[in-house]
């Protein structure tokens, strides 16, 4: 633990320091390449497994089973509607949960007496909810309509607390990375996107965008001193100097998040808590790479051809030059 804060203190006074700033075009690229891969290979999959809440159909849930074998599930709905390939997924352990499309009343109590039969249950056992495409597509409009309001707020909030548009805009390219790439690997494990998922990506944005904004702070503090280091040395300063912080608020934030996950997925079961909590899960990683390593770097490549910024890195680096020049004639 001793080594472990001294790391930290050597980061902070610059003592040991690594050069993030400086390989932004490696990060880019890394990053390029994370969002090619999370557009291209759900579109090659046709496209992302939106659940029912947004598609429209059937759910039925059958409870107190003596066993979770998936195939009887599939089995007693193919008995009854051939054309219906139905969702399977167990909840708990002695519960499962059988999604399948638009049905007719009829179709409804016929498969639910086949999943009574099918698991030697009594049919107050199966409960069925039908929930209709117009509000699925309700939910998905609203989610959308929430993501562009949070987007524009916060873009308007950074530009005016930093009074700069240009951090603003970094901020905005990480949320977007953070978002593109947790929705991408959704579509390429084949998650399914439900309103708890979605609600797990708005609150990653958020967590993403506070971890940003503190950063930022640090770097405003920095590039407004007066000091030796030009200004891409000072944004890289503040980069190390919340690189620990960055880091242990995210494993500190992680763990919990994977307990529910752990918790919502194998323990209970239970849908929501595993949808939210997953998206979370990716989206804390995602968003604390996006920090450090797309938001400041991008920030600095952004300002650093500034005529004044320009100007004043030509006189430092000129009295660097001199200070090196004057320290080797000394050794000589």
């Amino acid at each position: 633990m001793a080594s472990f804060s001294q790391f930290g203190n050597d980061l902070y006074t610059g003592k040991r320091s690594y050069d993030i700033v400086g390989r932004r075009r490696t990060w880019y690229l890394i990053a390029i390449i994370a969002i090619v891969v999370s557009l291209a290979v759900p579109w090659l999959r046709g496209g992302y497994q939106l659940g029912i809440e947004f598609t429209g159909g059937s759910e039925f849930t059958i409870s107190d089973v003596s066993t979770t074998n998936q195939n009887l599930a599939t089995n007693a709905v193919e008995k009854v509607v051939s054309d219906e390939i139905p969702r399977v997924s167990q909840l708990g352990q002695h519960g499962l949960r059988v999604q399948v499309g638009q049905l007719t009343d009829a179709e409804t109590t016929q498969i639910q007496r086949s999943l009574a039969d099918a698991y030697d249950v009594d049919t107050s056992k199966v409960a069925s909810t039908f929930i209709g495409a117009t509000w699925g597509a309700d939910v998905l409009a609203q989610a959308i309509r929430g993501l562009v309001i949070f987007l524009a707020l916060a873009a308007v909030f950074m530009a005016l607390y930093f009074r700069t548009w240009k951090m603003s805009l970094s901020a905005m390219v990480a949320l977007l990375h953070d978002l593109l790439i947790t929705a991408g690997v959704y579509g390429i494990v084949g998650l399914e996107v439900t309103p708890a998922a979605v609600i797990g990506f708005l609150t990653i944005l958020g967590y993403s965008l506070y971890d940003t904004v503190v950063v930022f702070d640090k770097v405003r503090e920095n590039t407004a001193q007066e000091s030796h280091r030009t200004f891409v040395q000072s944004v890289n300063l503040a980069v190390n100097q919340t690189l620990v912080r960055s880091i242990n608020t995210s494993v500190v934030a992680l763990l919990p998040v994977a307990a529910i996950l752990f918790i919502g997925s194998y323990v209970l079961g239970a849908g929501t808590l595993r949808d939210i909590s997953l998206a979370l899960f990716i989206g804390i990683i995602v968003g604390t790479y996006s920090t450090i390593f797309i938001a400041s770097p991008m920030y600095a490549h952004l300002r650093e051809n500034e005529p004044k910024v320009k100007q004043a890195d030509a006189k430092k680096t000129a009295a660097a030059k001199k200070r090196a020049d004057a320290a080797a004639a000394v050794d000589a």
